[in-house]
């Protein structure tokens, strides 16, 4: 057996050893409800975490947000200096309201581990930590310092983490991201389309219905003759992708609508299709005459793209998977993470989390027995040498 299999064996039987523990730690986590828009849970749920990390010999640090619960930054505290960086990105906040619980309870159920928030991404979390606490417990050596970035504003646009994600990311020879997989087989993902946001609005001109239709100017059709537009802009061979996913107008049955408004949502697969687009959502014109139409937005998160730097990444993670006997396979997902960030500064590896399925549906899961298999894989890149930066 080779260096690199004795290892893959030696985390496999801690891991298993510890198994009740994984799901104890697991359970813990998802009874700590802790949605993105209520903060005081999120400082709850990071102050455990905190704790957690600092038992472990990591320093850690809780820096507040303004409107969130903020962010937990830890590393090593006998950490080498010399060393490169390897960046752990999770996020501890979910898209369920306090007291989901309820009607969603925590079960084990045929295999699998239900609850809300435990597949997006609070068994990432888990691996995360029981990861470090597999290298620290077999006194393995890494070839690269893990520094963790847990947020709680992923599910909303990681509008205050960014910077610091952005800051994290330049310094760093590769990031992880522990999202969950696509797919119930458990897909990696190294490319996700980027997301924009325009709001478009129109102003008509209001009349009584049925004593003077004719001098009304009727927004809600003059925007029905926009999203028409929209939707002549979709682009499936290119990745680019237009959705009206709000809409809404006038003031009564009876009146002439004299304003309307759309939200509309905008995917791309690559950098260079966010100019294009941006500018022809951003240059619609009025149909009819004596409209006004205002059109706002752009892009929050670039794609990430499947560049070299990534697929190199990706292949060595499904050289260690071998080692753990795992067929792993790439994907391209629809939806944003924190990835798109750190994939813009260093090569980056998405949805290291648990398989199973049910991301903000109410059957949310994963596969019990995949928790530790994943964690292994997580633990054998951490342990792999860092990346050779192209010149």
């Amino acid at each position: 057996m080779t260096q690199l299999g004795n290892i893959a064996e030696q985390v496999r039987e801690y891991l298993n050893g510890h198994k009740e523990q994984m799901i104890l730690f697991l359970s813990e986590l998802v009874l700590k409800e802790s949605p993105s828009s209520v903060v005081s849970p999120q400082h709850e749920i990071l102050e455990f975490l905190k704790e957690r990390f600092e038992s472990m010999g990591y320093f850690a640090e809780h820096f507040p947000g303004k409107n969130t619960g903020g962010a937990l930054y830890s590393r090593r505290r006998q950490r080498i200096k010399s060393l490169p960086i390897q960046l752990l990105i999770g996020h501890c906040d979910t898209v369920w309201p306090l007291g989901t619980l309820e009607n969603m309870p925590l079960k084990h159920d045929d295999g699998k581990i239900k609850g809300p928030g435990i597949y997006d991404m609070k068994a990432g979390i888990t691996q995360l930590i029981f990861s470090l606490m597999t290298i620290r417990a077999l006194s393995l050596d890494l070839s690269a310092e893990p520094v963790i970035l847990v947020n709680s504003d992923e599910e909303i646009g990681s509008k205050e983490s960014t910077r610091l994600i952005r800051c994290l990311s330049k310094v760093a020879n590769r990031a992880y991201v522990l999202e969950p997989p696509l797919g119930i087989d458990g897909k990696l993902k190294t490319a996700r389309k980027g997301i924009g946001r325009f709001t478009i609005e129109v102003k008509g001109r209001p009349a009584h219905a049925g004593l003077d239709p004719a001098k009304g100017i009727n927004a809600i059709v003059e925007l029905s003759r926009q999203v028409q537009k929209l939707y002549g802009m979709n682009d499936p061979e290119k990745g680019i992708s237009l959705n009206i996913g709000m809409i809404e107008g006038g003031i009564s049955p009876n009146v002439v609508a004299p304003e309307s408004r759309a939200v509309i949502d905008v995917r791309v697969l690559s950098s260079e299709d966010i100019p294009y687009i941006s500018k022809k959502i951003l240059g619609l014109k009025p149909h009819f005459e004596g409209v006004e139409l205002s059109v706002t937005g752009g892009f929050g998160r670039p794609p990430m793209e499947k560049n070299s730097r990534n697929q190199r990444l990706w292949n060595m993670a499904r050289n260690q998977a071998d080692y753990l006997d795992l067929e792993l396979q790439q994907a391209t997902a629809g939806g944003a993470s924190d990835a798109n960030t750190t994939s813009l500064f260093t090569a980056t590896l998405d949805g290291l989390g648990t398989p199973g399925d049910g991301a903000h549906a109410l059957h949310e899961y994963i596969f019990h027995e995949k928790l530790i298999e994943r964690t292994a894989l997580l633990t054998l890149l951490l342990l792999a040498d860092p990346l050779k930066v192209s010149s």
